[in-house]
C-alpha cells in the first residue's frame, strides 16, 4: 500500500506528458503571497507562452464581490522543487478584465521603470539581503526562546552555532537547497544577531528580475515553514526591547559604478537619495520607524546618513568600493517587508532618471 509521502513524490514524467503550473500571486496587504495550480499538456520555459488565468479577487481583499475577477498574467517561470520533473512556479501580477493594472500591481509600474532606455542602458545590478524571524506555531514566539522568556542577550547568535545558538537550521538549508533547484540566484544565508532570525540573499540579478526572484524565494520559504509547522515572519521588529530589528538591506550598483571612476558616481547618486529620504522611507515597508531608530546597526528614520563600512548608517559604501574606486553601495533602510519590486524601481529612478 503506497503511503501519502509516496503519493506525493509520484514522477509524473513515467506516466505523462502533462505538468502542473503553480502560479503564485500577491495579495491584498502588499504581503500574502497566494498561489493555485493547473494542468498543462506539457513542459513549458517561456512565460508568454502560458495562458492566462483567473481568481476570485473578492476573496483576497483585490476586487468588490460583484466584479471579482481578476485576471493573472505569468512573467515568470521558476522550477518547482516541490513537485520537481517538469513542474513550474509561475510568478504572475495581476490586472482587471480590461487590462488594467490593479492597485496592489506593484510589478507593471515596476516593469516600465526598468523598461526606459536610459536604466537599460545603465544595466541595474542588485543584491537584497532579506531578513526574517521563524516562530513557534502555537506560541506566534521566536523559535528556540523559552516560552514566555527570553534567551541569553544578543551576541553569540550571528552566524553562530550550536543547538543553544542556532533555531531553524533544517528549515533555512532546506530553502537555501529549493530556490537554487528553482533557478532563484540565492548568493548565500547566515544566522542572524537576534536568535530565530535568519538571512538569505538575493543577486545579483538584473532589474525586474530581482524583485521576481526576491518574491519566489519568499514564497518557497513560506511553503516549507508550513511544511515544517513553523510560521516565518517578515516583521521589521518582532520582538521589542533590545533585540535587533529585520531588514531587507538592497546592494544595488549601474554601469556607470561598476567602471573607473563609478566611485564619483556612486557619491552623486547618494546625494540623490538623501535629497528624497522621505520619499524611499515612505515605500520601503511598513512598521520601519520600530526598526529604524539609530540603533541595532540603524540608522534614525527621519536623518539621511552615509558611510564607508559603516553599519550605522542608512546607506553603506564598502572599503573595497572605496580603495576600488568604482564598484556598488548598500542602501540599508528598506524594512524585511519591503516589496522589491517598489525598492529596486524606486533606487533605479532616483538615481539614474530623477533631476533634483
Amino acid at each position: 500500500m503506497a503511503c501519502l509521502t509516496d503519493l506525493v513524490n509520484l514522477n509524473l514524467s513515467d506516466t505523462t506528458e502533462k505538468i502542473i503550473a503553480e502560479y503564485i500571486w500577491i495579495g491584498g496587504s502588499g504581503m500574502d503571497l497566494r498561489s493555485k495550480a493547473r494542468t498543462l499538456p506539457g513542459p513549458v520555459t517561456d512565460p508568454s507562452k502560458l495562458p492566462k488565468w483567473n481568481y476570485d479577487g473578492s476573496s483576497t481583499g483585490q476586487a468588490p464581490g460583484e466584479y471579482s475577477e481578476v485576471i493573472l498574467y505569468p512573467q515568470a517561470i521558476f522550477k518547482d522543487p516541490f513537485r520537481r520533473g517538469n513542474n513550474i512556479l509561475v510568478m504572475c501580477d495581476c490586472y482587471t478584465p480590461a487590462g488594467e493594472p490593479i492597485p496592489t500591481n506593484k510589478r507593471y509600474s515596476a516593469a516600465k521603470i526598468f523598461s526606459s532606455p536610459e536604466l537599460a542602458a545603465e544595466e541595474p545590478w542588485y543584491g537584497i539581503e532579506q531578513e526574517y524571524t521563524l516562530l513557534q506555531k502555537d506560541t506566534n514566539w521566536p523559535l528556540g526562546w523559552p516560552i514566555g522568556g527570553f534567551p541569553g542577550p544578543q551576541g553569540p547568535y550571528y552566524c553562530g552555532i550550536g543547538a543553544e545558538k542556532s533555531f531553524g537550521r533544517d528549515i533555512v538549508d532546506a530553502h537555501y537547497k529549493a530556490c537554487l533547484y528553482a533557478g532563484i540566484n540565492i548568493s548565500g544565508i547566515n544566522g542572524e544577531v537576534m536568535p530565530g532570525q535568519w538571512e538569505f540573499q538575493v543577486g545579483p540579478s538584473v532589474g525586474i528580475s530581482s524583485g521576481d526572484q526576491v518574491w519566489v524565494a519568499r514564497y518557497i520559504l513560506e511553503r516549507i515553514t508550513e511544511i515544517a509547522g513553523v510560521v516565518v515572519t517578515f516583521d521589521p521588529k518582532p520582538i521589542p526591547g533590545d533585540w535587533n530589528g529585520a531588514g531587507a538591506h538592497t546592494n544595488y550598483s549601474t554601469e556607470s559604478m561598476r567602471k573607473e571612476g563609478g566611485y564619483e558616481v556612486i557619491k552623486a547618486a547618494i546625494e540623490k537619495l538623501k535629497l528624497r529620504h522621505k520619499e524611499h522611507i515612505a515605500a520601503y515597508g511598513e512598521g520601519n520607524e520600530r526598526r529604524l531608530t539609530g540603533r541595532h546597526e540603524t540608522a534614525d528614520i527621519n536623518t539621511f546618513s552615509w558611510g564607508v563600512a559603516n553599519r550605522g548608517a542608512s546607506v553603506r559604501v564598502g572599503r573595497e568600493t572605496e580603495q576600488n574606486g568604482k564598484g556598488y553601495f548598500e542602501d540599508r533602510r528598506p524594512a524585511s517587508n519591503m516589496d522589491p519590486y517598489v525598492v529596486t524601481s524606486m533606487i533605479a529612478e532616483t538615481t539614474i532618471v530623477w533631476k533634483p
